[in-house]
């Protein structure tokens, strides 16, 4: 065991865990959120992402010692119930989601997509959320829910900011 400190959402953790211990599960079990979900366990499928300093980052094999002095952000730091981010509204508005258990990884993805490019286009958006799997094959609608959020996503805040 060892003290490792966390920054999640904005919020300061100071942890005494296994610095092995991938992100995920300190997100999920140690801090109590939920949202990032455990898909594969080795880093293909998507449904584990967050951002690490704005970037999407897989978090079930990246251990938490190498995170310490980094900013994460899962899904529940990008919007609220109250205020959604552009892209959660957008999931909403072209029911993107079916058995939803991607759909956290695959709006992280997106929101890092549209912080780089707020205009992505088709193949933008292809390579953005390849490796992200959905098992219902909402593709297209992921798609056009990209879209339509890149036509009010804040341009400077797409990766988060409450």
């Amino acid at each position: 065991m060892a003290a490792i400190s966390l920054n999640v959402n904005g919020k300061n953790y100071n942890l005494d865990i296994e610095p092995q211990m991938p992100l995920l599960w300190a997100i999920r079990d140690i801090i109590g959120l939920k949202g990032t979900k455990f898909g594969c366990g080795i880093a293909q499928c998507g449904a584990c992402t967050v951002h690490m300093d704005g970037k999407p980052t897989r978090s079930c094999v990246l251990p938490v010692q190498a995170v310490t002095g980094k900013k994460i952000t899962t899904i529940e730091g990008i919007g609220t119930e109250e205020n959604l981010h552009p892209v959660q509204q957008a999931w909403i508005d072209e029911q993107v989601p079916q058995c939803g258990y991607c759909q956290s990884g695959q709006i992280m993805a997106a929101t890092a997509l549209l912080k780089e490019k707020p205009n992505p286009t088709n193949a933008d958006i292809d390579a953005a959320m390849r490796g992200h799997l959905c098992r219902c094959g909402t593709y297209d609608r992921i798609r056009k829910a990209i879209k339509q959020a890149s036509k009010v996503a804040p341009k400077n805040e797409a990766s988060g900011g409450k």
